[in-house]
C-alpha cells in the first residue's frame, strides 16, 4: 500500500483553505503519495467510519482559487480519551497535516503527542489559519486568510461609512475576532473610522458595557464639536470573552441558553447589543444621534483568497512536504522574514494546560498607538467646555481617562 497524507480542516472557514489543501496534494501526489481529504475534521477521524476522499490532481486544481473549504469543516474538539491509531494504520498515513486556528493546532498539539506515546511514525504538521490572526506566528506575521478577510471587510465597511456620510447617520458595526482585536482594527483603521474599540485597549482597565459605550458617545460628540454629523465606531466582539455572563445578561437582550446556561452569543448580534445600549444611553442624555447596527463577520470568511493569501498558502502548502521530508513534526509551518520555510513547535507555544496561546494585539506597539493617539475622534480635557453643551458631565466621556491610559504617552 502507498504512503498517505491526510489533510484535516477544522474551526471556522478561511480565505486560503483550498489553496493549500490543493498545494499540499499537488505535492505529495508528485512525490508518489496518496492523499486523504478527511471530511468533518477531527470528530470523522476518530469515528467508526471516517469520511474521507482520495484527491487528485484534477480535483486541486479545481479549487485552489476558491473561497470556503472543499473539505467539510468541523468545530469539535475530542477528549484524549477519544484518540485512536485505527486511521492512520488502515490507510499507511505517514503525515497529518491540519488547517485550522488556535483550537485546531491546540487539538493536533495533543495529538502530536498521543501519536509519539503509541509508537506510531506519523508527522503532524500545522497549517496555521484563521481570519483573526489570533495565533502565536512570529512578529508581524499574518495567519493566511486574514488579510483576504480584511480586504472584504474594508470594502464592506468603507460603503457602510459612505452611508452615515450621505445620510448624517451613524453605524456601529461588530467584527469577528474572538479574544483578539486584530480584524476590527485593522478594517477601522483602513477605512478612517473614528472611534475603533478592540480587547487589547483595556489594559489598564476592566471591560464594561458602560465603557464601551462612553467611548462610541464620545466620539459622537467630539465630531459634532467639529461639526461633523455622521460616523461609524467599530467594536470587535472579542470583548464579549471578558464579561461575566451576569453583565451580558443585564443588557435586557432575550439570549437563548446552552445546557450550562450559558447565553449562546452566537445567536445574536452583537452590533445589535452595542447600538442599543448606546441608543439608551443618548437618550437618558437627551442627545439626538441616529445610529444603526451591522454586522461584519460570516461574509468575510468565504470570500475569494486575494494574490496576497494564494501566494501566501500556496507556499505554506508546499512547505508541508520541506519539513515533512526534513522529519520535523508536531509544529506549525511558517515563512520566516527571509521567505524561508521554517517550523514553529507547538509545544513552544502551549500554555500550562497544553493549549495554543493567541496572539493579540500589541497595544502598545507604535503602529498601534499611532491610530488610537492620531487617527480617531473622542472627547479629551481641551473639549470639556465645548462637550458641556451635549453631556453634563464631560469627563465621564474622556478617552483617556476611560481607559485609564496616559494622555501624553504617545
Amino acid at each position: 500500500m502507498k504512503e498517505a497524507v491526510a489533510i484535516l480542516c477544522a474551526g471556522g472557514p478561511a480565505p486560503g483553505i483550498n489553496t493549500v489543501i490543493s498545494s499540499v496534494t499537488k505535492i505529495f501526489l508528485q512525490n508518489g503519495f496518496q492523499v486523504l481529504g478527511l471530511n468533518g475534521g477531527y470528530k470523522s477521524l476518530f469515528s467508526a467510519e471516517p469520511a474521507f476522499d482520495y484527491l487528485d490532481f484534477e480535483y486541486a486544481d479545481q479549487i485552489y482559487s476558491r473561497g470556503g473549504s472543499a473539505l467539510k469543516m468541523s468545530r469539535y474538539k475530542p477528549k484524549d480519551d477519544e484518540f485512536k491509531v485505527d486511521f492512520f494504520r488502515r490507510n499507511n498515513v505517514k503525515i497529518l497535516v491540519t488547517i485550522g486556528g488556535d483550537d485546531t493546532a491546540s487539538t493536533a498539539n495533543r495529538l502530536a503527542k498521543y501519536l509519539a506515546s503509541q509508537k506510531m511514525d506519523v508527522a503532524n504538521i500545522h497549517v496555521p489559519k484563521t481570519i483573526d490572526n489570533d495565533l502565536p506566528l512570529p512578529e508581524g506575521t499574518p495567519t493566511f486568510g486574514y488579510h483576504s478577510a480584511k480586504e472584504e471587510g474594508v470594502r464592506l465597511a468603507s460603503t457602510i461609512y459612505e452611508d452615515a456620510r450621505t445620510s448624517g447617520n451613524w453605524f456601529v458595526v461588530s467584527a469577528m475576532g474572538r479574544e483578539a482585536g486584530h480584524l476590527a482594527f485593522g478594517i477601522g483603521t483602513a477605512c478612517h473610522y473614528p472611534m475603533i474599540i478592540i480587547p487589547e485597549m483595556f489594559d489598564k482597565t476592566k471591560i464594561t458595557f458602560e465603557k464601551i459605550t462612553n467611548l462610541v458617545i464620545s466620539s459622537m460628540v467630539k465630531r459634532r464639536l467639529l461639526g461633523i454629523d455622521y460616523g461609524v465606531a467599530i467594536i470587535s466582539e472579542g470583548v464579549f470573552h471578558f464579561m461575566s455572563d451576569e453583565e451580558i445578561i443585564a443588557t435586557g437582550i432575550n439570549f437563548t441558553y446552552d445546557d450550562h446556561g450559558h447565553p449562546e452569543l452566537g445567536n445574536v448580534s452583537k452590533s445589535h447589543i452595542f447600538n442599543m445600549l448606546v441608543q439608551q444611553k443618548l437618550k437618558t442624555l437627551r442627545i439626538n444621534v441616529k445610529s444603526r447596527p451591522n454586522e461584519m463577520g460570516y461574509e468575510l470568511r468565504c470570500c475569494r483568497p486575494i494574490a496576497y493569501d494564494l501566494n501566501y498558502a500556496t507556499r505554506l502548502g508546499l512547505g508541508v512536504y520541506k519539513l515533512f521530508r526534513k522529519g520535523v513534526t508536531g509544529c506549525m509551518v511558517t515563512i520566516d522574514r527571509a521567505g524561508e520555510i521554517t517550523p514553529l513547535f507547538l509545544k513552544d507555544v502551549e500554555d500550562e494546560n497544553g493549549k495554543v496561546k493567541p496572539r493579540l494585539v500589541n497595544i502598545n506597539a507604535e503602529k498601534v498607538q499611532l491610530i488610537y493617539r492620531n487617527n480617531l475622534h473622542f472627547i479629551t480635557p481641551a473639549d470639556y467646555r465645548g462637550a458641556k453643551k451635549f453631556v453634563q458631565n464631560p469627563e465621564e466621556f474622556d478617552f483617556y481617562k476611560i481607559l485609564n491610559w496616559n494622555e501624553t504617552e504617545s
